[in-house]
């Protein structure tokens, strides 16, 4: 296998749904993060871009002005490709072609169509880190065909995500990591659930709710309001639930009163690609319930770092609350210091990219062109 034998110069490229620290980037945010300080850390050049009002301590930053890009979860499969008037993505992208000759690889986090169809412009390989499961035709037309011409390029958070693609076998699996010295282990829980995420009809927030007032015990909910009006009839329909918004909160606030919970409730109706937060929990002690859907399915231990339960039912969850003292709250923490420090993802990521700069160096001159 090809390995690295020098630092590597590195330009990553944020999602351009939301400045950094915002929230409106979801799990994408914290990833990114995460990825430029395992890679620091090992000697790597970073340097970040991303919307302007971005904040992300430690690395260096470059803010672009433009228009914010819709996100595309609810868009359908059959959804248009669009581009605000002033778009950052292609302001951000247009930096990267002048400055690409400047580093040795260029990180992707943007699920949107124009990173890739750009990719063969570039005389710098690309490499990408794909944040959902297929969603829209023309996405999984577009990454298909990087997938195809420019091997080993594609990665994803888990083989779950991966499958939801035609092109499964082609995109790599390589998890995710915490820095694990910033969440504290929580022995003794208080009496309260927890559940994280953007507040938008994809993470099924209703289920959770639901499960909270058939069991009675408070739930706190910790993300960014993203669908007004989805949470307002959230409350509309259950609105003597046990149910308590906290607000957005960052790492270091949100993982001492995520601690604190009895378990995190996860409930996307879609196939989350990985689910940072579960492991967020996981490496405060908190075992997780979620539905045996996508990445949590890989996550989860069943029946040792908390309980996968049958999508979309309701009973499911109120059954697995009624089992939370059969988890051992240490072994939670153990899972995510063996599977899902930073060091672990580290070593992926460089084998990742050495792959890359390998097999980017064999290819002609005129392959490499597109």
């Amino acid at each position: 296998m090809p390995v690295l034998n020098h630092p590597l110069n590195l330009l990553l490229l944020s999602t351009p749904v939301g400045p950094l620290g915002s929230g409106l980037g979801g799990g994408v945010e914290l990833t990114l993060h995460n990825i430029a300080k395992a890679l620091s850390e090992r000697g790597h050049g970073v340097k970040i871009v991303a919307p302007v009002g971005s904040v992300c301590p430690s690395f260096s930053l470059v803010e672009i002005p433009g228009e914010l890009q819709t996100t595309v979860q609810s868009e359908g499969r059959d959804a248009w490709i669009t581009l605000p008037p002033d778009p950052v993505l292609a302001n951000m992208w247009n930096y990267a072609r002048q400055v690409q000759d400047e580093y040795d690889l260029l990180l992707n986090f943007a699920y949107d169509w124009l990173p890739f169809y750009l990719t063969p412009f570039f005389q710098r390989p690309i490499a990408h880190l794909v944040s959902m499961g297929s969603l829209t035709n023309a996405m999984d037309r577009i990454i298909g065909q990087v997938a195809l011409q420019f091997p080993d390029t594609i990665a994803v958070h888990t083989q779950a995500q991966a499958d939801t693609f035609p092109f499964s076998e082609r995109c790599r699996p390589i998890g995710n990591g915490l820095d694990l010295s910033l969440y504290q282990f929580c022995p003794e829980p208080a009496d309260y659930l927890g559940w994280v995420g953007r507040i938008a009809p994809e993470k099924g927030l209703e289920d959770a709710v639901a499960a909270a007032q058939k069991t009675g015990v408070l739930l706190k909910i910790w993300g960014v309001l993203q669908d007004v009006p989805y949470w307002h009839a959230i409350c509309d329909q259950f609105p003597n639930g046990p149910v308590r918004y906290e607000g957005f909160l960052p790492t270091q606030e949100l993982q001492q009163e995520l601690g604190k919970c009895r378990a995190l409730l996860m409930t996307p109706r879609w196939v989350e690609a990985f689910g940072n937060v579960a492991i967020e929990a996981i490496a405060c002690g908190v075992p997780v319930i979620a539905y045996r859907r996508g990445g949590p399915a890989e996550i989860i231990t069943d029946g040792k770092t908390g309980w996968l339960v049958e999508p979309d039912s309701v009973d499911g969850l109120v059954q697995a609350i009624a089992r939370l003292d059969q988890i051992d709250r240490y072994v939670c923490r153990q899972q995510a210091e063996a599977e899902y420090s930073l060091a672990a993802m580290g070593d992926r990521l460089e084998q990742w990219f050495a792959e890359i700069a390998g097999i980017r160096n064999q290819e002609p001159e005129g392959e490499r062109s597109g």
